[in-house]
């Protein structure tokens, strides 16, 4: 019986797991270097359990930007409404929120992956945590490094499915990329994705708005504008709306050093509208007052235009109403720089999908196949991320089981 080696037990390499060990006809064992499995897993579920998305299928792709076109397969094959079907198949029925986003019915992670481990018990998929993957040894063995001493492990096919760098603590550390480069894969580096960027706050807007939310707000990057909220921390700002922007802004603080935002502090307010209202006047009132009640924002909004107004040393008070109107409707922030990769809730960058064949095999590694966030590709959060986990998780199931059977074809005689 041929033996397979999925390593990383996060959705990606679960879901390789659970296709590969369907056969039957296959022993699969399970290597994890945690004690336990799917610990970011969990942790995505902790505010409720955001397995994929509702839109319509062409939609969904243009979430992957340039990768779309590689991922298309793998998610045309495995689709948001096979996620669906596998949750029910596994006694977890699922429901679309008012956004679109898809999720179990007990939102939370933990029914589903008990659930999911009884399954793959049951058809004998084996684990062994606590297994660190060093690498190949000269004859091509896996190599681990155990609590019992440095182990060497023979498969007939192997799924690496390590993760991406984000939450280390979790698990996924980017530690295979250096043993991939010197096997001579290529491997882009691997960067914040779905983060956070920093901002020099002056010390009263540091002390008096970190945590505050801004809602209903629009930001607006390199020409690409999202809807959402974004919320202020001590030395920058964070969010959905941030997190859907991410790549853009990351890649040109990386290369510059700086990037600029305008948020719409009133999206579904005209200009005009705005302008109009702030010319009748503050009369006795303060003019924080006044903007608040007159454009409606919220103390963290004025918060912000006053703030820029200082840096520009024009005071709110002095600038007209087309002015105030303008820079309500679209008030620049610089951003100065990454958060730490640990702290993102995803990574880019990875192994070249020039090095990976249509069946997600390494083509300079036969026998080996890889998915989930170790190739390089990122998505906005949503349902996006875990959908290429699973998506490729199962392409990479489905390859390896392929390749044994081709492997059995040409060495029959």
């Amino acid at each position: 019986m041929s033996h397979v080696a999925i390593i990383g037990a996060g959705p990606a390499g679960l879901m390789a797991a659970d296709v590969v060990s369907a056969t039957g006809s296959v022993r699969v064992t399970l290597y994890e270097r945690m004690p336990t499995v799917g610990r970011k897993f969990l942790m995505a579920g902790r505010g409720g359990l955001n397995l994929t998305h509702g839109e319509n299928l062409e939609a969904f792709l243009e979430r992957y930007g340039t990768r779309a076109p590689v991922l298309r397969a793998a998610i045309e094959a495995f689709p948001p409404a096979a996620v669906q079907a596998w949750c029910e198949r596994l006694g977890q029925p699922t429901f679309v929120g008012s956004s679109g986003r898809v999720f179990p019915k007990a939102m939370k992670t933990s029914p589903l992956l008990r659930a999911w481990l009884k399954l793959l018990g049951e058809r004998e998929v084996e684990l062994r945590t606590r297994h660190q993957w060093c690498g190949w040894d000269d004859a091509g063995h896996l190599v681990f490094d155990t609590p019992a001493g440095r182990k060497t492990v023979e498969a007939d096919a192997v799924v690496l499915a390590l993760g991406g760098a984000s939450w280390p603590g979790l698990g996924s550390d980017g530690r295979w990329a250096p043993v991939l480069q010197q096997a001579g894969i290529a491997v882009a580096p691997l960067v914040p994705s779905n983060c956070g960027f920093a901002i020099s706050w002056s010390r009263v807007m540091r002390e008096r708005f970190e945590g505050e939310p801004l809602k209903r707000i629009a930001i607006t990057h390199a020409n690409e504008t999202v809807r959402g909220e974004a919320i202020l921390t001590a030395d920058g700002i964070e969010g959905g709306a941030i997190y859907a922007l991410s790549g853009s802004i990351r890649d040109a603080i990386l290369s510059s050093g700086e990037a600029e935002i305008t948020i719409d502090l009133r999206p579904d307010v005209r200009n005009e509208i705005i302008k109009r209202a702030l010319e009748s006047g503050p009369g006795k009132q303060s003019f924080s007052s006044f903007i608040r009640k007159a454009a409606q924002l919220s103390p963290v909004a004025i918060g912000l235009l006053q703030e820029h107004a200082h840096a520009a040393s024009l005071p709110l008070v002095k600038m007209d109403p087309p002015a105030l109107a303008a820079l309500i409707k679209a008030l620049p922030l610089r951003l100065t720089g990454v958060a730490p990769i640990a702290r993102a809730i995803s990574s880019a960058g990875g192994i070249a999908f020039d090095e990976v064949q249509p069946d997600f095999m390494l083509a300079r590694r036969p026998g080996v196949f890889v998915a989930g966030e170790m190739l390089d590709w990122e998505a906005p959060t949503g349902g996006y991320l875990l959908q290429a986990c699973f998506s490729t998780g199962a392409a990479a199931g489905k390859g390896v089981i392929d390749w044994l059977a081709r492997s059995a074809e040409a060495s029959s005689p």
